[in-house]
């Protein structure tokens, strides 16, 4: 009976990606509200206020960089459900440990915005976005294994995938080396990266080489 219901279970794609998007946009939702108005009762003057507006920086980076963290593995998801035939209670599994992650993220954006200069804090969001990359590479393989992945993907989607996230990985995690140098370099690395993978698919060179 066991063995039955394992077969009839999480078999919708169409619900996963349903749920996927509901929590993607309660996590860069949440991420928002660390940046708050400042006070008023210590503002008097035009000087105070911009003083004020500064000290947000931090909490703008963070929030900055996490929306562009959300926002690519919300494409890399999107990118492998679209491709998948049909799911099954182990793949839907793993797609809700990768929910369980993005729903983290908010939590290691505000640690990092709190302790921007300890580098606990930048190593433990990094820690974040390697469980977001292991769990959308363990979904592929799965996936690939147990021959869920649509028949017409093209034959050389399978290592693209699998190239990307490990490469952006180690892109990843080379940034967060950086940290032992500073973590406001690290941030700004981890940062520049983002921007890459958000914008680079546009920067296509011409056939004629121009």
């Amino acid at each position: 009976m066991e063995k039955t219901y394992n077969l009839i279970a999480g078999r919708s794609v169409g619900r996963l990606a349903a749920l996927s998007d509901g929590v993607f946009a309660f996590a860069m939702t949440v991420i928002v509200l660390d940046l708050r108005v400042p006070p008023l009762a210590p503002i008097h003057s035009e000087s105070d206020l911009a003083r004020a507006v500064i000290a947000l920086a931090p909490e703008a980076a963070t929030y900055l960089m996490s929306f562009l963290t959300l926002g690519i593995f919300w494409v890399g998801q999107e990118a492998q459900l679209e491709q998948f035939e049909r799911a099954d209670r182990d793949l839907t599994w793993i797609q809700l440990a990768f929910l369980a992650a993005v729903a983290t993220l908010p939590f290691s954006t505000r640690l990092l915005s709190d302790f921007i200069g300890f580098r606990v804090a930048l190593l433990i969001y990094w820690a974040n976005i390697v469980v977001l990359g292991s769990l959308l590479y363990a979904s592929w393989a799965y996936a690939e294994r147990a021959r869920l992945v649509a028949g017409e993907a093209p034959p050389d989607l399978a290592r693209a995938v699998r190239r990307r996230i490990v490469v952006a990985q180690a892109l990843y995690a080379l940034s967060a080396a950086l940290c032992v140098i500073d973590t406001y370099v690290s941030i700004a690395s981890i940062f520049t990266l983002q921007l890459y993978y958000a914008v680079a698919p546009r920067w296509r060179p011409r056939a004629n080489g121009s």
